[in-house]
């Protein structure tokens, strides 16, 4: 099939499926701390380290991944990061010792950080410009499925099989994902794909200081940060351990309450995508209350005598669900406020490609 004749739908529904494993990659040390610090004797603050090698590595990419999107495009970028996180995955299945376990989070962290930021820039070529916040929204919401994935399945495989096959098993369905890739995806639906030539260092320098220069630019960087930043590390950090250890949850409930985190994330982006084309004055509403929401939750879980009620909990969970769609507006802000030949570096800074008509 040639690039022309291509479906959008076929190109974006394989990168999203990247998408999705990357998300069951890097949720899938969220739901086995505990089985991980049993297995290399460790403590929970040892355990963090994972983690937070993980995350701390995704962070510091963002910006050299942008610059790099620009130069090779989104399909290079797809398969570059969908190889480092199958690497991480095999080095962590078999790993025995903490410091190839960190070395297998750093390169899950690595092709993670590469995905997502892909995934856009297609929408942007691929879809006409109106239909961008939605698709942006969708994309981070079906994204969630790998969540999914890395919770009740990948615990009960966990469980059964051992460790090691349950992530040879996960390293295998990132291989699958690749060739899906490799065969179905391409940057534009043009025959010649519009990268970038390579550029001088002060050349770089001056596309992110312009695209930071952008009110939308910094507007989205702490919308994203503040909205997702509670509901992204319970998820991926420490929210299990603490279901299970600190509230006397089952694995199986703990599981199926980030589970429903899941769910709930999948109901609501849509509903926050529609609010915020629909009134996109009114997005920072959208953010402050989601913001608010969380803050409430916490305060009220952490002020409770003793262990929270079990239906506390599922309400902590449900509000935290909301972060991720919420946090996609931050790439919706920076996108109306970026021109197009800025479609891989603003992103780095938390944007997305497309006009710029000043509407926060």
């Amino acid at each position: 099939m040639s690039t022309a004749k291509r479906p959008a739908a076929l190109v974006y529904a394989v990168a999203v499926t990247a998408y999705v494993a990357a998300v069951f990659h890097r949720s899938s040390l969220g739901v086995t701390g505990v089985d991980a610090a049993e297995r290399f004797h460790i403590n929970a603050a040892a355990l963090a380290m994972f983690s937070v090698a993980q995350l701390a590595v995704y962070a510091a990419m963002q910006v050299p991944v942008g610059v790099l999107l620009d130069r090779f495009g989104s399909r290079r970028l797809l398969l570059a990061g969908g190889v480092l996180m199958v690497a991480g995955q095999l080095c962590f299945a078999v790993a025995t010792d903490v410091r190839l376990a960190v070395v297998a989070r750093v390169l899950v962290g690595l092709g993670d950080a590469m995905t997502f930021i892909s995934v856009l820039r297609i929408v942007a070529f691929w879809f006409p410009g109106r239909r961008n916040p939605l698709l942006v929204q969708l994309t981070g919401t079906i994204g969630q499925f790998g969540a999914v994935l890395g919770a009740v399945p990948l615990v009960a495989l966990l469980h059964r099989a051992g460790w090691t096959p349950a992530f040879l098993t996960a390293a295998a369905l990132g291989a699958t994902v690749l060739l899906l890739v490799l065969a179905a995806v391409r940057d534009t639906p043009h025959a010649a794909h519009p990268t970038a030539v390579a550029a001088e260092l002060a050349t770089v320098r001056r596309q992110l200081a312009d695209a930071w220069a952008q009110p939308g630019t910094r507007l989205g960087l702490w919308a994203h940060f503040v909205t997702q930043f509670s509901g992204s590390v319970f998820a991926l950090l420490w929210g299990y351990p603490f279901l299970v250890q600190g509230q006397g949850f089952s694995p199986t409930a703990a599981a199926s309450l980030l589970t429903l985190m899941t769910v709930v994330t999948l109901v609501c982006g849509p509903v926050i995508a529609h609010v915020c084309a629909r009134h996109p004055f009114h997005r920072s509403v959208v953010v402050f209350a989601i913001t608010a929401a969380t803050a409430a939750a916490w305060a009220v879980v952490l002020a409770w005598p003793g262990r929270a009620p079990h239906w506390l909990l599922v309400a902590l969970v449900v509000v935290l669900a909301v972060n991720g769609p919420g946090s996609m507006i931050g790439f919706d802000y920076a996108r109306t406020f970026n021109p197009v030949h800025r479609i891989g570096t603003p992103p780095g800074s938390s944007t997305s490609a497309g006009s710029s008509p000043r509407s926060c």
